[in-house]
């Protein structure tokens, strides 16, 4: 028996850990699966006869865990002050008879995916187009 740590910035929530574990526990010579969405990372027991570490690396690279999860960095500028320089925010809206921001909102467009990059969730199809 080895056992393997590997990082995984990722896997982020529960079902994340679930599908992790079910990805790794499906492989030939996977004996016990450890991951922690808190820590990022997962301990996997193996059978170095039957399974190499790099299969395992291959396998959750494949899923989306093994990279940092690309998120946009919010600007510090407000939006009045961006002077539509290439700025990422939350579409605040502030008005000025009132002076303050009012309410934010997040404009995402419809192109049937989750709201966040989710490793291991695509668009949810019909049973017709599986």
């Amino acid at each position: 028996m080895e056992t393997i740590t590997l990082s995984l910035p990722a896997m982020y929530a529960d079902h994340h850990v679930k599908e992790v574990r079910r990805i790794l526990l499906e492989m030939q010579g996977v004996e016990d699966v450890y991951a922690s969405s808190s820590f990022h990372v997962a301990e996997i027991m193996i059978d170095p006869e039957k399974v190499e570490s790099k299969a395992l690396e291959e396998a959750l690279d494949k899923a989306g865990y093994i990279d940092p999860l690309p998120l946009s960095i919010e600007s510090e500028l407000a939006v009045t002050e961006a002077n539509e320089e290439d700025v990422f925010f939350r579409h605040t809206a502030a008005f000025e008879q009132v002076g303050s921001v009012v309410s934010f909102g997040q404009e995402v467009p419809t192109s049937q995916r989750p709201l966040w990059p989710c490793p291991g969730m695509g668009p949810i199809r019909t049973m017709e187009e599986v």
